[in-house]
């Protein structure tokens, strides 16, 4: 798996097992390996790639994922491997243009890695009409059926939970793709613990310019994309100091996230990168005092995102629904991703 926050790969070794009817899972070794520079820049600025220019960068990708799968299983010494489940890289995400790239899921990963591959999980739901996102959302529903919502905070916010039987999640707004950039200026990689944006100046004529942003009032499904934040957020911020920016961004992110927060005294699960931002959880907190906001071990914390694309890779080997219609808005449920042997 890898984000839009470009922090590395992440990579997993996962069980899965059935039980009374329900799915089981166990994470085992799991780390991120982090992008040398040079990806970390090819990577940030694909977006304004020509069609030839991604061809090649999707070619050299899947080589870079398959020699970093590689070492992986064998620094960690993994055995009896059912097969490798590879979310790759999204570079373009237009939906609403009948387009969704993510880079890394060639059939030559399966030679690369010796092992059959299941990837490239959101295409076929774009051409059934969806969003291609999001689709941790029926990972939510099959493993932790326990919380009320289940809230990522990533490179962006996205949130899950069950409405009149059925799963209705979507994205609420960016997160460490702002967060992060502004870090960036300031020479450092992210705002650790929201100290910078804790520190920083709030400015109110901001914060209302990003709520009265059109995508907050419209319905799901509804998904959001690296197009999104340079078109819709960098415009607005870029007049403002990077520490201010920081300070009115955290609380934004916050407000949007309450605003999704249906119900009083809800159970939160939160994951991602932001969970570690103990300034952002704070203002959640303010905005959600009746709500718990859960924040769980660390292995869940950095890696729950991988697990679920390993649970989609294994439901789509049993041929099983990975994707819900009701999330993304595609004609029907299905089971989406290409298996390579």
């Amino acid at each position: 798996m890898s984000g839009t926050s470009l922090d590395g790969v992440d990579l997993a070794e996962l069980y899965f097992w059935e039980e009374e009817n329900n799915v089981r899972f166990e994470i085992g070794v799991a780390e991120t390996v982090s992008y040398a520079e040079d990806w970390v820049e090819k990577l940030k600025n694909a977006i304004h790639y020509s069609e030839g220019e991604l061809e090649v960068l999707n070619r050299e990708y899947t080589s870079l994922l398959g020699e970093t799968i590689n070492q992986f299983i064998e620094n960690h010494q993994i055995k009896d491997i059912t097969a490798i489940a590879s979310h790759g890289h999204t570079i373009l995400h237009q939906p609403q243009n009948g387009l969704t790239l993510q880079i890394g899921n060639l059939s030559e990963i399966a030679r690369i890695v010796k092992h059959t591959v299941v990837c490239d999980f959101r295409i076929q739901d774009v051409e059934l009409g969806g969003q291609g996102a999001p689709l941790v959302p029926i990972g939510d529903k099959i493993l932790f059926s326990e919380y009320d919502y289940c809230l990522n905070l990533g490179g962006f916010s996205n949130i899950s939970f069950d409405q009149n039987g059925q799963r209705m999640a979507y994205d609420i707004s960016p997160v460490n793709t702002v967060l992060n950039y502004y870090a960036n200026q300031l020479h450092l990689p992210y705002d650790d613990k929201g100290k910078l944006a804790r520190g920083g100046i709030f400015r109110e004529e901001l914060f209302e310019k990003l709520n009265s942003i059109a995508f907050y009032a419209q319905k799901p499904p509804k998904s959001l994309g690296l197009e999104f934040v340079l078109q819709e957020i960098f415009p607005i911020t870029q007049m403002y100091a990077a520490t201010e920016v920081m300070r009115t961004f955290t609380e934004h992110i916050a407000y949007q996230v309450s605003k999704n927060i249906h119900t009083n005294a809800s159970k939160i699960l939160v994951t991602g990168g932001g969970a570690y931002n103990d300034f952002l959880i704070e203002r959640m907190r303010y905005y959600l005092p009746e709500s718990q906001v859960i924040i769980p071990d660390k292995k869940l914390i950095e890696f729950k995102e991988a697990l679920i694309f390993g649970l989609l890779g294994y439901l789509r080997l049993k041929n099983r629904v990975n994707v819900l219609s009701s999330v993304t808005g595609a004609k029907h449920n299905h089971s989406s991703g290409k298996i390579y042997c």
